[in-house]
């Protein structure tokens, strides 16, 4: 088990269902001057590295004339709106099922996945967060499941970061999947003590640093996020916990697919993938030096709980999930 001290979130955080526009403006469409506007759309936590990324890449021959349109929200929310229309030339997601989603309505190919690092752009863990000192010794699963205990998570039907968080304590109490009992009713337990359900993973994490809540469960680099930005706390990283592996994708409508393949390209380049380490990613790619990756003992990933497809049916179908029924006892909602 590992223990860290972090210091982190400036008190003004970011709002993470904002529009915003890169430096340098122009249109949807190449203009006389050749330049191109690319739309990301993305989930709320790697706003941040992005920012930089996009700086970084519009000084290589490839960017210099590419600007862009960032969104940035709940993963779950986020791939639903470019179901409906939102317009995207690149997305990320926290989760496979968000970019499965837009395969299965036409919008990416079904060989997005095809390369070397099965279309994931970034990883991380899952860690529990703490205050300052953690007054309260919570280090371990079952720590957050004692009477008094204030756990923040978001709401795992609208983020990405939530069904993480719940199938890290989950794979961590059922043996990886094989005691599906016990790792149902520890889910049960632990859900009674989350005081509130934010949309997103960004927005839980600023719910935790205002006050609220006696531990988080986050990603290893939103915790990072929350040091760089002076806010005390601590974290964990538990002894079982998942391997997070977040996907990106072009879309097929895209009215530049040359200039958004070569963002997604340069994504995994050394430069963007330090960028990312940098912001508390693991990197996908060889070459990225200077940053130490401490290695849980039991590191499991949703292939060992067997995978999303299943997953997703058995545990987050609106209606049919096993969280899902668990939600509704506590009146939370699972369906937008």
């Amino acid at each position: 088990m590992r223990v860290r001290r972090l210091r982190g979130i400036a008190a003004a955080a970011v709002a993470t269902t904002a529009l915003v526009t890169a430096c340098g403006g122009g249109n949807s469409s190449a203009g006389g001057d050749g330049k191109v506007q690319l739309a990301l759309v993305a989930y709320s936590t790697p706003q941040a590295a992005y920012k930089d990324i996009i700086a970084a890449f519009q000084k290589t021959p490839e960017g210099k004339n590419i600007t862009f349109t960032q969104s940035y929200g709940a993963s779950g929310d986020q791939s639903r709106a470019v179901a409906a229309g939102l317009k995207a030339d690149i997305v990320e997601f926290s989760l496979e099922p968000d970019i499965t989603r837009l395969v299965k309505a036409g919008l990416v190919a079904d060989d997005w996945n095809k390369n070397a690092t099965k279309g994931f752009v970034t990883k991380s863990v899952v860690v529990i967060g703490t205050r300052k000192g953690n007054p309260k010794g919570l280090k371990t699963w079952d720590d957050l499941i004692k009477p008094g205990t204030e756990v923040i998570t978001p709401n795992p039907f609208t983020s990405g970061a939530a069904r993480w968080n719940l199938l890290a304590g989950y794979g961590a109490k059922s043996n990886k999947g094989t005691d599906q009992a016990a790792g149902l009713t520890y889910l049960d337990s632990l859900l009674k003590n989350v005081p509130v359900q934010d949309d997103s993973g960004r927005k839980a994490l600023q719910t935790f640093t205002g006050g609220k809540g006696d531990a988080i469960l986050t990603y290893e680099n939103e915790a990072i996020f929350a040091q760089q930005n002076k806010q005390e706390l601590d974290y964990t990283i538990p002894d079982s916990t998942i391997l997070i592996e977040n996907p990106v994708a072009v879309t097929k409508n895209s009215a530049h697919p040359k200039e958004a393949a070569a963002f997604l390209k340069y994504l995994y380049s050394v430069e963007a993938q330090t960028i990312f380490a940098k912001n508390g990613y693991r990197p996908v790619t060889e070459g990225v030096t200077g940053f130490t990756w401490p290695q849980p003992a039991q590191l499991f990933t949703i292939d060992d709980l067997g995978g999303w497809s299943k997953i997703t049916t058995d545990f987050f179908d609106p209606k049919t999930g096993k969280v899902a029924e668990i939600e509704r006892k506590l009146g939370v909602a699972t369906e937008k």
